[in-house]
């Protein structure tokens, strides 16, 4: 990045790598923008759509623009962990093991049907979402910078599936939504399919350098104690809710306050300002714009069976039938607890 004050670089950097990702992704900004917060606040994000709505071609489209690697995983029942992290093979020749790394040691990972797995295979993640690191044969490997899980997984089709524990839940930032295109968008994609698929095409416009150097800076952002107070007062409203059973942790504020930061500088702005909207008042977060399609409050919230939904500092999280018949609000992101 130039010499340009951080934010404005921030905001650049944004513009590029969306515009660049809508040539593959077409009318869907929304989603786009909320995956390149996620990048920016260092998050994982949960794609949860229907096949066929573009998921992986996010993921293929993020890591093109970004020049960063990218390691696809398809999961399965019979998936083990060292699928995933990778395995140590002895060599005859030399006398000694050798790591051959799994397509988790990737900057941009995307995990497909992830809850198809079996949770002794989906635990291998944990570690790597939350320390950036993999135990293999107890030595402990470093991932590549930056890195990003974009897992997804089918909200509708639950048989053979294991569904996500909340440890893992709660490790993801934000819930993303593509949905299916508007017919004249529809038009245009069949339009740029016509020879071959534009993902092809994508060049790289930004860095790896680039990438770091954006999330250090969106830190730069100032987040007034008012919004600070409206984080943590938000928080401690899942904890409290007579209908939540497990309320947002601490990472979840950390998160949301990230977030916050990077929608801000996306927008050009140094501070992070609170917004009201509706007559009821309800805040719109700590980024002071409404987002669209996604649990961007850094909450995940089901709803119950009767199809109520729950909402988040104005961030529509979309319903998600719950066996359980109750709410649960886990915080969903990175960060480290106090």
């Amino acid at each position: 990045m130039s010499n340009q004050p951080p934010t404005e670089a921030v905001q650049q950097f944004a513009q590029r790598v969306i515009e660049n990702v809508e040539r593959v992704i077409v009318g869907k900004r929304a989603s786009v923008e909320l995956v390149v917060i996620g990048l920016l606040s260092q998050g994982h994000l949960l794609i949860e759509d229907v096949p066929g709505v573009g998921k992986t071609m996010l993921a293929r489209s993020l890591a093109r623009s970004l020049g960063c690697s990218l390691g696809r995983i398809q999961f399965t029942p019979d998936m083990l962990p060292s699928d995933l992290t990778g395995v140590s093979v002895f060599n005859r020749a030399t006398q000694q093991f050798e790591f051959h790394p799994g397509p988790l040691m990737a900057q941009i990972v995307l995990a497909d049907e992830i809850n198809r797995a079996t949770p002794k295979t989906q635990s291998a993640l944990l570690e790597a979402m939350e320390e950036r690191q993999v135990t293999v044969d107890g030595v402990t490997r470093p991932l590549p910078r930056p890195f990003m899980v974009l897992a997804t997984q089918n909200p509708i089709e639950y048989e053979g599936t294991f569904p996500l524990p909340e440890a893992q839940l709660d490790r993801f930032l934000l819930r993303v939504r593509l949905g299916y295109p508007a017919p004249g968008d529809e038009i245009v994609i069949l339009d740029r399919q016509q020879f071959h698929h534009p993902v092809l095409d994508l060049t790289t416009v930004a860095s790896v350098e680039d990438v770091l150097a954006a999330q250090e800076a969106i830190k730069t952002v100032y987040v007034s104690p008012a919004v600070k107070r409206y984080i943590v007062d938000l928080m401690n409203r899942t904890r409290q809710h007579e209908d939540i059973y497990l309320g947002a942790s601490p990472r979840g504020s950390l998160t949301l306050y990230r977030a916050g930061q990077a929608r801000a500088a996306m927008a050009g702005r140094d501070f992070a300002a609170g917004r009201r909207q509706g007559a009821g008042g309800a805040g719109a977060g700590a980024s002071g714009d409404r987002q669209p399609g996604g649990a961007a409050a850094s909450a995940r919230f089901r709803a119950d069976p009767a199809g109520h939904s729950a909402r988040a500092a104005g961030a529509d999280c979309g319903p998600v039938r719950s066996r359980t018949g109750k709410i649960t609000a886990v915080a969903a992101g990175r960060g480290r607890r106090g």
